[in-house]
């Protein structure tokens, strides 16, 4: 279980401080599965980062039972001056293993990632995706109570994502996960609560549909998960015309069939 107890942070900025979460308070259940939803720059990494240990609060406390995973995502905690199989031992150092322990935990990472030679190369010459192969191989070696997810779907491409998702399936049914994530798809079939960030608020549901209805009540966005674009593509329109040279035409505009689309806002029904 975990759970925040009048929770505040904030940061300093040359305008004032800016605040992530005032006086967030919530209660996450052992083995919970829950989404976090909040737009860009809300919070969503800042609370990762609480729940995970690596970052704390200004105020207010957080208590956890169990063990908790790292925050796992596409910016994972590699260190770029070690290797995989260094990042790896050092990995198990920090979770208590002993030398004759490691090499195990070495083997399943180092074929899990499937990164070939490069796992003995220092992880800065490493691509982006590349990397989150790595820290989710490092992450899924070892067993938590909690894992701690920011955007599980920018992992790696589409055949790791599905053996991403194929060996994770097996971790959730034996513990809890808090994952954020837009795709509103995934959080349905993965998620059974959530967890909204608005406004430096923190708003917990029962039900991942009443978190998502919320989410676009507060941020117009459609319920397939893709921004509403007319404002912003008319003003890219504009600034396109304006540097267009005198007298040339503009191109024609696609057109976008999408048959069966709901308009209009989400209203919640709970």
């Amino acid at each position: 279980m975990i759970r925040l107890e009048k929770v505040t942070k904030y940061y300093p900025t040359s305008s004032g401080l800016h605040y992530v979460l005032r006086n967030a308070s919530v209660e996450i259940p052992a083995r919970a599965q829950i989404g976090v939803l909040g737009r860009n720059g809300s919070g969503k990494s800042t609370l990762m980062r609480m729940l995970a240990g690596v970052d704390v609060p200004n105020q207010g406390r957080i208590i956890k039972w169990g063990s908790i995973s790292w925050p796992l995502g596409i910016a994972s905690g590699v260190q770029a001056q070690m290797t995989g199989r260094e990042n790896t031992r050092f990995a198990c150092r920090i979770q208590g293993l002993h030398s004759d322990e490691m090499e195990p935990i070495v083997d399943y990472v180092q074929s899990f990632a499937d990164i070939g030679k490069f796992f003995d190369m220092p992880a800065r010459v490493y691509s982006s995706g590349m990397r989150a192969r790595l820290g989710f191989g490092i992450t899924m070696a070892f067993d938590f109570d909690f894992y701690i997810i920011d955007e599980l779907s920018a992992v790696g491409d589409s055949t790791f994502k599905n053996k991403a998702k194929e060996i994770f399936q097996e971790k959730r049914l034996k513990a809890g996960f808090v994952r954020a994530s837009h795709n509103f798809k995934e959080l349905r079939a993965e998620c059974s609560s959530g967890i909204v960030i608005h406004d430096a608020k923190l708003e917990y549901w029962p039900t991942i549909d009443e978190a998502i209805e919320s989410y676009v009540r507060h941020t117009g966005v459609s319920d397939d998960g893709e921004v509403k674009r007319t404002a912003r593509n008319a003003k890219l329109t504009k600034q396109k015309a304006a540097l267009r040279p005198a007298g040339e035409a503009a191109p024609p505009a696609r057109q976008k069939h999408r048959p069966g689309r709901a308009t209009g806002p989400v209203q919640q029904t709970g």
